[in-house]
């Protein structure tokens, strides 16, 4: 060993590596301002992070040969040792080269670690939440004005990169300035820092008081007050958020400076349209969204009537019209026009901004279904929105769209991170892991989205709704059902088809007959494929399913007429076709119902959609099984149950849909492979 020292240190290896290492650290240094500056993607300083460990090794060889050159031969040992170098320097390189590839499935390593949340990490010093301000004004109108203010330095510190910033929907929940915990709110958002302020405006004056608190001390690191004209409102917004950058030592490349510049608008009764058609957008998932929508909508077009250069409100107006088109409330030709009318005045006005790219990108995914021209806009938007969770969540659902379940989990976890309390981001994690069978990497997530929204109807449904699917109980629904019911009977209309779905499970027809009285005569919208589904299709679904041939003959017919007219309306609209397949199945217009199916599937197979496309492969099985083409059925179903987001078990095992097949022990053969790990009730 004293042998082998001595010839390291003949060979000068410890200096070079020394010397190596300190020059890298200076290079790397470098490399990362230049990246900022010029918005160079995280796969390019990753490389060239890669780069510079594996030339670490490759340094280490070279000086081992090369020092005292001539002076002895190289020993075994030696060799050894060099092998081990490289075999390092390899190991690097593929850790490096694993952590960019996008793997097409779940790894085994995200199955395992499904059921943890956010995983313990050190809160970041520079990362901070911007708390509600309170609004002092004596008219109490000016509430929407006081949320402005607050939004929009949010937003501007959120431009910066080298901040962690809590997103406004987690901030949003600690409004009540007098029952903050600052040191609880640090810990629940995992940040290190809060702002709080103050707005007063009266008589064309706005007075903003703001300070900026360690929220792991209660320490006041700084505080001022602001009295100017009240058109100076986005200059004191803009100064607050490069005080704050500055006094958390935070970099703002040149592009960041200018950004956080740039005022929204000049017209501030515009703004105010702005954040209350917000506001509105927000209630998408209400049982109420086209009305919401469609206000929005108008509150948007006076907003950009009044200042005709207003970009985010240009880009909310895209994406208010897409999500009517996506949504299913106007799966029209004419609102898709609109969404790109609003969004091609916006890409005038700054096409290099992020909010255009991502009002590009949701374009191109739910107006066209484009996955790959969303994703190449989404990256784009990250260079100058780091920290959007709203970006994070919707490339997640795009993620999951192409079956990249990997990149999906980590995009939800971010948007978990960056808006740790918002219920939809959890629920829509939860849902995610619950329609792959993952239940229980699911239900942590959705107890969190129940507890931060417990008015959320549909995300305690989705809950509640765990133990049926994976196990088949319809108890604890049943119970959890009832007791909503009892003590918010205002939310019957949004749990009526649950109702009508565990009934049937049950076989229980007063039961089901109690539910249909629950469905509203416009139907019940299915959230999950974005669809209006006629209060016939329930009432006719009942009745087959306790032989009333006569009842459900009469209700499928009288809801055709509606299906139908929807596909004529909207004749690439998946759900459409799929409703007017099932409803010719119970009429038994066998050749009809076949082709509607398969239409349903084609428009969207599960090569174009791996999360609702498994849906189409199910229903489809459920019409052959309707209409006598059982080796149909089970072909789809075996394929149904043998992909992420197929047929769940508890619907399979109980729903009366499938007791013409059940007999057959392909079948059962099926629910067996669904069944829960060590269920010996079912035949294998």
């Amino acid at each position: 060993m004293n042998e082998f020292l001595q010839r390291l240190k003949q060979r000068k290896l410890v200096q070079w590596g020394v010397a190596y290492v300190a020059a890298a650290f200076a290079f790397l240094q470098g490399v990362d301002i230049v990246a900022q500056q010029f918005g160079w993607p995280q796969g390019v300083r990753r490389g060239i992070t890669m780069a510079m460990v594996v030339g670490f090794f490759v340094m280490l060889v070279l000086a081992w040969y090369h020092g005292e050159r001539g002076a002895q031969k190289v020993s075994g040992t030696e060799l050894l040792i060099l092998a081990l170098l490289l075999s390092l320097g390899g190991g690097f390189l593929w850790r490096f080269a694993g952590a960019s590839r996008e793997p097409a499935t779940m790894s085994a390593a995200a199955t395992a670690s499904a059921g943890s949340l956010a995983q313990a990490v050190a809160i970041p010093e520079k990362s901070i939440a911007v708390l509600p301000f309170e609004n002092l004004s004596s008219d109490k109108e000016n509430a929407f004005f006081t949320d402005g203010v607050q939004d929009e330095i949010l937003t501007d510190l959120a431009k910066v990169a080298d901040l962690k910033v809590i997103s406004r929907t987690s901030v949003m929940q600690f409004r009540d300035a007098a029952a903050r915990n600052l040191r609880k709110i640090g810990e629940e958002l995992g940040v290190a820092h809060v702002l709080e302020g103050s707005v007063q405006r009266a008589r064309g004056k706005v007075r903003v008081n703001a300070q900026l608190i360690d929220a792991r001390t209660d320490a006041h690191l700084w505080a001022q007050t602001y009295d100017r004209d009240l058109a100076d409102v986005f200059a004191i917004q803009s100064e607050i958020a490069q005080t704050i950058a500055g006094q958390l030592q935070a970099r703002l490349s040149p592009n960041e400076q200018k950004a956080i510049e740039q005022p929204p608008t000049t017209d501030l009764q515009a703004h105010d349209l702005y954040l209350r058609a917000r506001a509105l957008d927000d209630l998408f998932n209400d049982p109420n969204g086209r009305e919401y929508l469609l206000q929005a909508a108008q509150l948007l077009d006076q907003a950009v009537q009044r200042d005709p250069n207003f970009l985010l409100a240009y880009c909310l107006l895209c994406e208010v019209h897409t999500d009517l088109y996506f949504g299913g409330f106007d799966h029209t030709p004419a609102r898709l026009d609109l969404a790109r009318v609003a969004l091609e005045k916006a890409e005038r006005i700054r096409p290099e901004a992020g909010e255009v790219h991502m009002a590009k990108g949701n374009f191109a995914y739910h107006g066209h279904r484009d996955y790959d021209g969303a994703r190449a806009e989404f990256d784009l938007a990250r260079r100058t929105l780091p920290n959007s969770s709203r970006l994070a969540m919707i490339s997640a659902a795009l993620d999951r769209r192409q079956g990249r379940w990997d990149d999906a989990f980590k995009n939800f976890q971010r948007a978990v991170e960056l808006d740790p309390r918002d219920s939809t981001v959890l629920e829509e994690t939860g849902f995610t892991y619950s329609r792959m069978r993952l239940f229980a990497g699911g239900r942590p997530y959705l107890e969190r989205a129940a507890a931060a929204n417990p008015n959320d109807v549909f995300v305690r449904l989705v809950l509640w709704s765990l133990p049926y699917f994976e196990r088949g109980d319809t108890v604890s629904l049943r119970a959890q059902l009832d007791e909503l019911l009892r003590t918010n009977p205002q939310d019957a209309p949004r749990i009526a088809a649950y109702y009508v779905e565990i009934a049937l499970a049950e076989r229980n027809r007063a039961a089901a007959e109690q539910a249909l009285q629950l469905v509203p005569a416009e139907g019940s919208v299915d959230t999950t494929l974005n669809a209006l589904w006629p209060r016939e299709w329930y009432v006719g679904l009942v009745a087959k399913s306790f032989g009333d041939a006569s009842g459900a003959e009469k209700a499928f017919a009288a809801a055709r007429a509606h299906a139908l007219r929807t596909t004529q309306e909207q004749p690439d609209y998946p759900p459409g076709w799929l409703i007017l397949g099932l409803l010719d199945a119970g009429l038994g217009h066998k050749s009809d119902a076949i082709a509607e199916g398969r239409r349903a599937r084609e428009l969207l197979p599960i090569s174009k959609d791996a999360l609702d496309g498994p849906i189409y492969v199910t229903d489809l099985a459920m019409i052959y099984a309707w209409v006598g083409e059982k080796d149909l059925a089970l072909e789809e179903l075996q394929l149904s149950a043998s992909i992420p987001c197929g047929v769940q078990y508890g619907f399979l095992k109980l729903s009366p849909t499938w007791d013409s097949l059940r007999s057959d022990p392909r079948f059962k053969k099926i629910v067996a492979s669904l069944a829960p790990k060590g269920n010996p009730t079912e035949s294998k």
